[in-house]
Order: C-alpha cells, then sequence, then structure tokens
C-alpha cells in the first residue's frame, strides 16, 4: 500500500492495525490515540467510548504477527502526535478532510480531526486495499478468522488458547473455536495426509534416537514379567 500521504499512512495503519489488534470495524472507526499504548503493545477496548460488540471493555496484547504490522502502526501514530499534532483524545483513525480544490472541485486534503460514526469507511479502505493489489475483497472480519488459525497452530496448551480467546474479547474459548475455527480445506488436506504417514516422520528432526532407544528398551524391561 502506499504511504505517500497522511491518508495513504492511515490507510495502511488501519489495515496493519486490525491484524495487530483483531479488533472489530466498529472499534477501529472509534479508536482515540489514548488507547493504544505502542510501548507495552496493548489496545484498551474502552466500551465507554469504543464502539465494542455488546459494550464489552477489555485490553488486548498485540498479536504475534511479525514486527512489520508494528512498525507501520508505530511510525503512523508518530506522525500524528509529532508532525500533525494529534492529542490522546483525537481519533485514532480520523476521517478525511474534504474540501475545495484548485479546480474548485470536492477533493480530499488529509486529514481531520473527526471520527467515523460507521464501520463503513473502514471496509471501503480494505475494499480499496485488496482490489489494487489484485486480490479477492476481504473484510476486516476476516482478519479475526486469520487470527483465531494461526493460534490454532501457536497455542500449545489450554491456558495459552484461553489467552488467545480472551485476546479476541471472548469470554468462552469455546466461541472462538467453534465459531472462528473451521479447517479450510487444503489446510484439511493437508492434515489428513500428514496423520497418514508414520508417526515416526512427525518426530522434531533434532531427536536424539540413541536416547530414544534407551527410553524404549527401559520401558519394555520395567512392564516385562
Amino acid at each position: 500500500m502506499p504511504s505517500a500521504t497522511p491518508i495513504d499512512r492511515r490507510n495502511r495503519a488501519l489495515i496493519a492495525f486490525a491484524l495487530l489488534s483483531g479488533a472489530r470495524d466498529g472499534a477501529l472507526a472509534s479508536f482515540k490515540v489514548k488507547h493504544v499504548d505502542i510501548a507495552a503493545q496493548t489496545v484498551f477496548q474502552d466500551a465507554r467510548e469504543v464502539r465494542t460488540k455488546a459494550r464489552k471493555t477489555f485490553t488486548s496484547t498485540f498479536f504475534p504477527v511479525g514486527p512489520k504490522p508494528l512498525a507501520i502502526v508505530a511510525g503512523y501514530i508518530d506522525m500524528l502526535k509529532n508532525e500533525l499534532g494529534f492529542g490522546l483524545d483525537d481519533p485514532l483513525f480520523p476521517s478525511t478532510r474534504i474540501g475545495q480544490g484548485p479546480d474548485r472541485g470536492f477533493t480530499a486534503l488529509g486529514l481531520s480531526r473527526e471520527t467515523w460514526t460507521t464501520g463503513a469507511p473502514v471496509r471501503e479502505i480494505f475494499r480499496n486495499a485488496f482490489t489494487a493489489a489484485g486480490l479477492p475483497y476481504v473484510n476486516p472480519h476476516s482478519l479475526r478468522k486469520t487470527l483465531v488459525r494461526l493460534g490454532e497452530r501457536l497455542c500449545r496448551t489450554p491456558e495459552e488458547w484461553k489467552a488467545w480467546s480472551q485476546n479476541l474479547g471472548h469470554e468462552n474459548e469455546a466461541t472462538t473455536f467453534v465459531g472462528y475455527g473451521q479447517v479450510p480445506a487444503y489446510r484439511q488436506t493437508e492434515i489428513m495426509r500428514a496423520l497418514g504417514k508414520p508417526a515416526i516422520d512427525k518426530l522434531p528432526l533434532s531427536l536424539d534416537f540413541a536416547a530414544l532407544k534407551a527410553f524404549v528398551r527401559s520401558a519394555e524391561a520395567i512392564v516385562s514379567p
């Protein structure tokens, strides 16, 4: 995505932040600068000011999606504060300021200090970004499904999965698993083929096979009459 103008940088940061936070489009449209702590890598979804689902207030930590989205959002917030003079109570993703251009027609002049009233502009930014990249439209909510699939691969314990679910704003981890966790067809095929391979093929490459054999011999000695 381009980053030549403040509007370009807002649009790019919006998508990066959606991936970092897993926030819904209504929340994305209503966040203020003060709700994001870049140093702590957290976002405070305060239902008194942010349009969260069921008016729920919670703090989420940025999802581990790599350094590039974080760098984009950090640079964008720095621009808001230090170049455009935005304060903590100004919108994180402000609406576009429209005015009269040189040809006396209406044109985009930059960023306003006004908050979007709906999530429609967020969805339009997503639509334009994916179209420009030659890809089918992906709505903001689809990134929440992406994060659930990432969590299914990364989480190793029930506690980790519970934390991942809470980070999406779900009180019940089953909501995350059942509502968002459907395995796509291509991944289903990969898993089924992998399950058909000998178990030894699935062991870590770094496994000490000599130690494994010794363990098996010890186990056999214990269970032998």
